[in-house]
């Protein structure tokens, strides 16, 4: 009889352990293929995948149509930098910023990569448009955050695990509670501040889903203010919540 000391399954994580970085410590799965919603580990069991590469996912594994398109754009054209122009950007950033109601779209690669570049340019905007000294900008986050894992970031989370041996950490951010529009209005005082960052619902802290009427409040308090209002919908955007974005529920259109 096969034992779980010499399965396939326990190999290959015994060989990821031995060779690859432990900064994550995923199930004792090791998944092989996906068809829809569906996966199947290398023992061929099957599973629902619920959770979709935390949410990147969200149109299933190998999509018919989506490997159509891969595979005659991979037999045309590999990459193309931003060194060039691309023939299909413009038809991209057209559409999208049609389908989303904005004005400009700036593709990311991660979720922590697109975080960084909002808050680049909250600071960039505070510097040019409100007026704020240079090197004075704050930015607003709430407690119990999850917004990405490099430095920067993670230099205004409050779980110990994001930070414990990685200081010091960037200045420049005021953390408020979550779901509290009483603090907020406390730091919006401050004539520096030029953004609040906020996840529409937290995600990493358990799934918070603030008070009905925080967000829209939130938003009209920073428009009150001069200051942009910033949804990371990283894990909540994409009809994830029932709504196209998590703030459609409260029919409120984020600066960024």
């Amino acid at each position: 009889m096969q034992t779980i000391q010499d399965t396939l399954t326990s190999q290959l994580i015994e060989r990821e352990e031995r060779y690859n970085a432990h900064n994550y410590h995923p199930l004792p799965v090791v998944l092989e293929r996906g068809s829809g919603v569906y996966v199947w580990d290398v023992e061929g069991k099957k599973y629902f995948d619920f959770l979709s590469a935390y949410s990147a996912n969200n149109q299933g594994h190998c999509h018919p149509e989506i490997t159509r398109v891969f595979i005659e754009q991979a037999q045309k054209l590999t990459l193309t930098s931003r060194a060039f122009h691309s023939s299909l950007l413009g038809e991209f950033a057209e559409y999208i910023t049609g389908y989303f109601g904005y004005q400009k779209v700036l593709p990311m690669n991660t979720g922590a990569e697109a975080v960084e570049t909002a808050l680049k340019l909250a600071r960039k905007w505070g510097y040019m448009k409100k007026g704020i000294a240079e090197n004075e900008a704050v930015i607003i986050v709430c407690g119990d955050n999850f917004h990405g894992r490099t430095i920067n970031i993670i230099s205004f989370s409050t779980d110990p695990s994001s930070t414990d041996g990685f200081g010091p950490f960037t200045p420049g951010y005021q953390i408020i509670p979550y779901n509290d529009v009483n603090a907020l209005a406390e730091v919006l005082k401050n004539k520096n501040v030029c953004a609040f960052m906020v996840e529409p619902i937290q995600g990493e802290a358990g799934v918070v889903v603030p008070t009905e009427g925080y967000l829209r409040t939130c938003y009209e308090m920073c428009k009150a203010a001069n200051v942009l209002f910033i949804a990371d919908e990283i894990q909540t955007g994409l009809a994830r919540t029932g709504k196209m974005l998590a703030i459609d529920h409260e029919d409120i259109k984020a600066d960024i």
